[in-house]
């Protein structure tokens, strides 16, 4: 075991010395900020107010004005729809609002229409005002009183609660979800990039023969483990490096965005987005050390078959068949994410939370959106840990071979007379 401890100390400080690991931990995060960041400031409000011309046959001008208050500069005009085109392409106009007669009474075919230049913000608003008009002068028609009006377009509040055994919480539904696939993508990257670390590793101690030395002194069961090991801490030390870093600049940050781009943030209070509030509730201590302890068990279990592959190829172009078994695994439960968190209790869901190839990823995923039964997470930690044994087993009987195996690429046939003969 102190081989295998020494193996893996060796692994984690000629990783975390180099300066790839140093610009990789200060990068992720100033990415992911910048990810976030940039389309907020893009779809962020200039201060300035579309121009727009209305040609009004239907009488709704006025109401139209009205519900788009200050972000628009309404005309009403007289001209010539093609007049009013032209300066729409002159840059005159921002967009040109045609009311056609019959709008309100609902006729068939009467529709609305909006001239711009295109673009994911031209008319932004002018269909909801156009909508909101429309109602209040049918409802006014058929004998509504304003007062009626007003209150059937009053707006009505309501709070997602989620019911747990530790007591009724206010819930913030998107948030949980977006938590949730973000912890989910990160164990999926943290696990595939790692686990490939791990294979490449091999085949250049294989390719450059410093395995038969090192296997000259170790047994190639603790050479495997210790390269495992090493490496996972590696992942561990640069996980808890993003997230104490992702933290520490979105909390900075997120003042400063809000302040750049208030109108990006919606209704939403001022301390809802990059708040300590918002972020210390969704990540809750036993969230965090489910996500610790299921990143462990699932690159434990996948790290152990990248370690199979590399051994059995002489260079890293022959494990691209190989690994394709091994990866295929990883991805499918990014498939069942939205699945997952659309239905946390479901039969389906229990079962991939289970499953020990899947469980890794989906079990976080159904942890941050619903309450999971402790007994639940503690099965699911007991089926990865055992099938982490039982794979181990098998990739070392692989491994065991593999590494002194020179010229050849192996079949999956081969692979599995190594795992019975070995």
């Amino acid at each position: 075991m102190n081989k295998t401890l020494l193996i893996a100390t060796s692994e984690y400080l000629r990783r975390v010395r180099s300066k790839w690991f140093v610009v990789a931990t200060l990068a992720v995060p100033l990415l992911a900020l910048a990810v976030f960041a940039l389309p907020m400031l893009a779809f962020s409000d200039d201060g300035e107010a579309d121009r727009v011309a209305i040609l009004d046959e239907a009488g709704l001008a006025g109401s139209v004005a009205d519900a788009l208050g200050d972000r628009a500069t309404v005309e009403v005009a007289d001209a010539p729809l093609d007049t009013l085109r032209a300066r729409v392409l002159d840059g005159d106009l921002d967009g040109v609002l045609v009311l056609p007669a019959g709008l309100v009474a609902g006729d068939d075919g009467v529709r609305a229409r909006y001239f711009a230049r295109g673009g994911l913000d031209a008319g932004d608003g002018v269909g909801g005002a156009v909508r909101e008009a429309v109602r209040r002068a049918r409802a006014q028609a058929a004998g509504a009183s304003p007062e009626a009006v007003a209150a059937y377009e009053s707006g009505v509040e309501l709070d997602r609660v989620t019911v747990s055994a530790d007591g009724d919480e206010t819930d913030a539904a998107f948030g949980r979800y977006m938590l949730a696939n973000l912890l989910s993508l990160l164990m999926y990257l943290a696990i595939l990039v790692f686990g490939m670390m791990v294979m490449r590793g091999v085949i250049e101690e294989k390719s450059n023969r410093i395995v038969e030395v090192v296997a000259s002194s170790v047994r190639p069961f603790e050479l495997m483990m210790g390269k495992v090991l090493g490496i996972g801490a590696v992942g561990l030390s640069q996980l808890l490096a993003w997230g104490v870093l992702t933290f520490g600049i979105s909390v900075a940050a997120g003042p400063l965005l809000l302040a750049l781009a208030p109108d990006a943030a919606g209704d939403a209070p001022a301390d809802a987005p990059f708040g300590p509030d918002m972020i210390s509730g969704m990540l809750s201590p036993g969230l965090l050390v489910a996500f610790v302890l299921f990143f462990l068990g699932g690159y434990l279990l996948y790290s152990s078959l990248f370690a199979a592959v590399g051994s059995a190829v002489d260079q890293e172009s022959d494990a691209q068949s190989l690994q394709t078994v091994v990866v295929l695994p990883i991805m499918i439960p990014i498939f069942f994410l939205t699945f997952v968190a659309n239905d946390p209790d479901g039969g389906l869901s229990l079962f991939l939370t289970l499953f020990p190839l899947t469980s890794p990823i989906l079990m976080v995923v159904r942890m941050a959106v619903a309450d999971v039964p402790v007994w639940q997470v503690a099965l699911s930690l007991a089926l990865l840990a055992a099938a982490f044994v039982g794979m181990i087993a098998l990739a070392a009987r692989v491994y065991r071979v593999g590494i002194l195996m020179y010229g050849k690429k192996p079949s999956l046939a081969d692979l599995w007379r190594w795992v019975r003969t070995a």
